[in-house]
């Protein structure tokens, strides 16, 4: 009898949220790495974060360790360290790594930093926005108690400049997040981040109602197209007959002889 050989079928799925098979597995992952002391708290024994932290991972093609060692929740908001953004697009092999140019003086208010780097493919330079300690101090986050504006004034420059000049040049690394220290001087949401839908619904209403209570004014020139309502003339009535009126007959008066009187 010819021995019989066994072939094992392995099924092909891809990891991800959006199949049953491959959301089932990266449960039973996080479950497991949930479980694990040297992972960050924000994610020890929460298996939901862990998943979220998975699926970042995969978006980014990271390491899941390394985005859970580098998302921070501030006030309440999921954000990545800025040293994190900038290894990501340091390694992300379109540009050269992220270099600083400082203008100014420094510790004045025009002391500032450009961060740029040079496009692999084309050896364009791209440039950021130039951050200031000035700015700093008009957005208010120098002011705050406990700013590390004001006791490293050189290190925030670089990772204020360099979140935007990867905001603006390469925004899919960020994946519409923001940086943990950008989330920490401003207080939560930035002001340019708009998710209350509820209000952008308010006032789009409050403008259409306001545009349909203005006065229109009526351009009655002659390269006005506005067309005027004729009013239609109804069809007058047919005028009745009136009924002719016989005249009476009138007696007919008998001649009589001249000799008659």
């Amino acid at each position: 009898m010819a021995e019989e050989k066994q072939i094992a079928v392995q099924e092909n799925y891809e990891l991800s949220m959006f199949n049953a098979r491959g959301l089932e597995s990266l449960m039973k992952l996080s479950s497991q790495l949930a479980a694990s002391d040297i992972i960050p708290d924000t994610f020890k024994k929460k298996p939901a974060n862990v998943l979220i932290a998975l699926n970042m991972a995969q978006r980014m093609n990271a390491d899941p360790f390394a985005i859970m060692q580098n998302m921070y929740i501030v006030y309440g908001n999921p954000a990545f360290s800025s040293k994190f953004l900038i290894s990501c697009f340091n390694s992300c092999g379109r540009f050269t790594s992220i270099k600083y140019q400082f203008t100014g003086t420094e510790g004045a208010d025009d002391w500032g930093c450009t961060a740029y780097a040079t496009e692999k493919a084309t050896g364009d330079r791209v440039v950021g926005t130039t951050v200031t300690i000035g700015m700093a101090k008009k957005e208010g986050w120098y002011g705050k108690s406990g700013s590390k504006w004001q006791t490293m004034p050189q290190l925030m420059l670089q990772y204020r400049a360099a979140a935007f000049l990867i905001r603006t040049t390469a925004p899919e690394i960020m994946m519409g997040m923001e940086a943990a220290d950008e989330l920490e001087d401003i207080g939560g949401r930035p002001k340019y981040v708009g998710n209350n839908f509820d209000d952008d619904q308010a006032e789009m209403n409050a403008e259409v109602t306001k545009e349909l209570e203005a006065p229109k004014m009526v351009d009655f020139t002659d390269d006005a197209k506005t067309e005027v309502p004729q009013k239609v003339l109804q069809p007058e009535p047919a005028p009745v007959a009136k009924p002719v009126e016989k005249e009476a007959p009138q007696a007919v008066k008998k001649a009589q002889p001249s000799w008659v009187k």
